[in-house]
C-alpha cells in the first residue's frame, strides 16, 4: 500500500504527443481537401460535357422543329392554293408575315429575359445608399 500518488499533471504513458497528432490531423485534412477538390473537378467536367451534349441535341431538335414547321406551313399553303382561296404569291406572303410575326414575338421575349443577364438585383444591392438617408437606415 505504499503506492506513489499520481500527480494530475503527469501525462498518461500511452498518450501520443501533441506534435504527431497535429501532423496526422494536418495530413488527414490535406487528404480530405484533395478528395473534395478532385470530386469537384470531376463533377465540373461531367457538367461541362453534359452542357455540350445538351446544346448539340438542342441544335438538332431545333433543326427538326424547323423542318416540321416548314413542312406544315408548306402543306397549308398548298392547300390554300389548291382550294383557290389564295394565289401562290399571296400564300407565300402570308407565310412570310406569319414567320415574321412569330420572330417578333420571340425577339420580344428574348429582350425581356435579357434584362436578367445584367444581375439587376445584385447590382442594385452593391450600390451605396443615397446620401440623404440617415446613417442608421444604411445596411452594414
Amino acid at each position: 500500500m505504499n503506492q506513489k500518488p499520481s500527480v494530475a499533471s503527469d501525462p498518461p504513458v500511452d498518450a501520443p504527443g501533441l506534435i504527431p497528432e497535429a501532423a496526422r490531423l494536418w495530413h488527414e485534412l490535406r487528404g480530405l481537401a484533395h478528395d473534395h477538390l478532385q470530386l469537384a473537378a470531376l463533377e465540373t467536367q461531367q457538367a461541362g460535357e453534359s452542357l455540350v451534349l445538351m446544346l448539340t441535341l438542342g441544335i438538332g431538335l431545333a433543326g427538326l422543329l424547323l423542318s416540321a414547321w416548314l413542312g406544315l406551313l408548306g402543306a397549308v399553303l398548298v392547300g390554300l392554293v389548291t382550294l383557290k382561296w389564295l394565289s401562290i404569291s399571296s400564300a407565300l406572303l402570308l407565310a412570310a408575315i406569319l414567320n415574321l410575326f412569330g420572330a417578333f414575338l420571340l425577339w420580344g421575349k428574348i429582350r425581356q429575359y435579357g434584362h436578367h443577364l445584367s444581375f439587376p438585383s445584385y447590382t442594385r444591392a452593391l450600390q451605396p445608399p443615397p446620401a440623404d438617408r440617415p446613417d442608421e437606415e444604411r445596411l452594414p
